[in-house]
């Protein structure tokens, strides 16, 4: 039975996972038809009026499922207010992200939201948007965004994510650890875990980095999971208590490392949650303890509440970010049925809610446009 319910799991990921990429390849959604019988009183004149609205969601990563979860949100949010919500990913191509901003930029959509622009030029692409009287929320993105005006820049509590997981590696371990560091520069949230992670080494000295590497590519938990394997040779048992790891793919690479060399007493502590790393979590013999996560269906569904309140002529923040959880694989594995993304909820208090900038007019348009 429980294989079977993680084979669904699986099966409505992968298509999940497919009808995105789909989308990213040229699949546009189309505006959803809204019910007559529903008053639209109190709701801002320009979704009132029954005029369509258009949104684009460009994203620089992908090949995830934290990206899938991520889409779905923002995709089904804004449909769910009768939005036409296109996506696309660039799955880490650099040059595929900017000209896809670049060519919708040329369309006619109303919104945008752009996730994990991290380089100099997603600011003046940003601003291009801007100049040309679009409205923008971004995610995960370079922080000077936020200085633009009318822009929101979106995140998750990255600081709280690193020190959640760092501060339970260093309790577990009584403040003593020889670790490895699974982490890549250049990538804002990377850049804030960093930071935690340096101020918690200051403050524990007693827990010493062994090494640190990572890459971030289309394929990145494969390639983690080579190079762990790799370092795994050269460090005999004992010499090696913990990996932190600052993203998932990385967390799930080391986990399937670990795993084959038979080095379960490396214990894992990572960031990020998806239905892979739940399913790896709780596996019985899982080096995978804790992983501190947003949920990223939900940072899609905001940034889209985000993008109607600044479509409706509505204040909204320069930052906004959103809190932060810890999972423990204790809880997992006491629970009575497999956890997925679905289901967290029930173990983790909160997981997957929020009502932020969720205005009674958004309830109305969701009641006037639900199938």
């Amino acid at each position: 039975m429980r294989k079977k319910i993680w084979r669904n799991a699986f099966v409505s990921a992968v298509a999940a996972t497919l009808l995105l990429t789909g989308c990213s390849s040229g699949g546009d959604s189309k505006t959803v038809k809204g019910n007559p019988n529903v008053s639209l009183e109190g709701v801002p004149a320009r979704f009132s009026k029954g005029d369509p609205v258009k949104i684009k969601v460009i994203r620089k990563i992908g090949g995830d499922d934290h990206t899938a979860q991520f889409l779905a949100g923002a995709k089904q949010e804004g449909e769910s207010l009768g939005f036409q919500v296109d996506i696309f990913t660039a799955n880490g191509d650099t040059a595929k992200f900017h000209d896809a901003i670049n060519q919708a930029l040329q369309q006619d959509y109303d919104g945008f939201v752009i996730s994990h622009g991290d380089d100099a030029a997603t600011v003046n692409d940003v601003k291009k948007i801007v100049d040309a009287g679009k409205k923008v929320v971004t995610f995960d993105s370079n922080p000077d965004i936020a200085n633009l005006e009318g822009v929101t820049l979106t995140s998750q509590d990255d600081e709280a994510l690193a020190k959640l997981s760092l501060d339970q590696l260093v309790k577990d371990h009584n403040g003593k650890a020889n670790i490895v560091y699974l982490w890549v520069d250049g990538f804002p949230p990377m850049v804030r875990r960093n930071k935690i992670y340096q101020e918690t080494l200051k403050a524990n000295p007693g827990i010493n980095e062994v090494e640190r590497f990572g890459v971030a590519a289309a394929d990145t938990s494969t390639q983690t999971q080579n190079a762990v394997a790799a370092m795994l040779n050269k460090h005999k048992k004992g010499e090696i208590d913990a990996i932190f790891a600052t993203w998932d793919a990385f967390a799930i690479g080391a986990a399937r490392a670990i795993k084959e060399a038979g080095r379960d007493e490396i214990k894992i502590y990572g960031i990020d949650v998806s239905n892979a790393d739940l399913q790896e979590i709780q596996r019985k013999e899982s080096s995978w303890k804790y992983t501190a996560a947003v949920d990223p269906k939900l940072i899609g569904s905001v940034d889209i509440r985000l993008l109607a309140k600044k479509l409706a002529g509505e204040e909204t923040p320069q930052k906004y970010d959103l809190e932060a959880s810890l999972i423990s694989q204790e809880q997992l594995q006491k629970s009575k049925e497999p956890v997925n993304m679905v289901n967290l909820a029930n173990i983790v208090d909160g997981w997957g809610k929020s009502d932020a900038f969720d205005e009674d007019w958004m309830k109305t348009l969701k009641k006037h446009y639900k199938k």
